[in-house]
């Protein structure tokens, strides 16, 4: 869990800016995206196999 403490004579734009830096370095919204939804194990493998394949294909050239 990310935290963020407010420093004296700082704005809250900013302490929330900073928060929400600390947030994405976590990887907790992707971690929130991917845990929206339920998804068959068929589909995650399906998802899995597609990223493999893009991986491949990316490094092939």
């Amino acid at each position: 869990m990310s935290e963020v403490r407010i420093k004296e004579n700082e704005s809250l734009d900013n302490a929330l800016k900073r928060f929400k830096r600390n947030c994405a370095k976590a990887g907790i919204n992707s971690d929130l995206r991917k845990h929206e939804h339920y998804e068959s194990p068929s589909v995650k493998r399906r998802k899995k196999s597609e990223a493999a394949r893009a991986k491949k294909k990316k490094y092939r050239f």
